[in-house]
């Protein structure tokens, strides 16, 4: 089983951007958190990296579903999509809910991760 679901997109990195937070609100995912891993490794490290971008997506109803039924789960929250350049275009990756809330042996914490998958992996197909 694979973690997450990827597509690579023949866009530049900026454009590539703007059509993934698009597809993510249409799932209904605002996103929480973006960490710009090259600005912050030029930053702190003076190395220089390839443009890629993690955005933390939150879709609010199925983070509280989740949450009332795991009051932990919060430590694998918000699900991460990265977008990061690569020679033959932007790669755009999403986390398989499954895959990483498997360790959970909690069955409503499964059924709001198969909901999940659905919607994150309907956002890339739809790029």
């Amino acid at each position: 089983m694979s973690y997450y679901f990827s597509k690579t997109l023949n866009l530049t990195f900026d454009e590539a951007e703007t059509k993934v937070m698009e597809a993510l609100k249409e799932q209904g995912f605002g996103i929480l958190t973006e960490i710009d891993v090259q600005a912050t490794l030029k930053k702190k490290l003076e190395i220089d990296f390839r443009p890629y971008k993690i955005l933390g997506a939150c879709n609010p109803p199925f983070a509280h579903e989740a949450l009332q039924a795991e009051d932990k789960i919060g430590t694998m929250l918000p699900c991460n999509v990265i977008l990061q350049e690569r020679e033959n275009g932007v790669e755009v990756a999403a986390i398989d809910p499954i895959a990483s809330m498997s360790a959970v042996n909690n069955e409503k914490v499964t059924e709001v991760a198969k909901k999940i998958h659905d919607k994150l992996q309907n956002v890339i197909q739809s790029l």
